[in-house]
């Protein structure tokens, strides 16, 4: 499986959503210890959600750019 060894480039605007995702993620395991944050659940589990779903779209895209096989024999 040559799938993680395949290289590719990020521009820095393309690193927001991923950051958006891992802070969200790390607010989310804090809110377990503080309740601050408990009527802001939804909005950070929704906000997590999108965030995950946008970074897989974006590497997945950029994968197939920079791979012009699609990564087809790497999976």
């Amino acid at each position: 499986m040559r799938f993680f060894t395949l290289k590719t480039t990020w521009t820095n605007a393309e690193f927001i959503p991923l950051k958006l995702c891992i802070a969200s993620a790390y607010v989310i395991i804090g809110t377990c210890f503080h309740s601050f944050f408990e009527k802001y659940y939804m909005l950070l589990f929704i906000l997590f959600g999108i965030t995950v779903i946008w970074c897989v779209r974006l590497w997945l895209r950029k994968m197939k750019q920079e791979n012009p096989s699609g990564g087809k024999n790497e999976l």
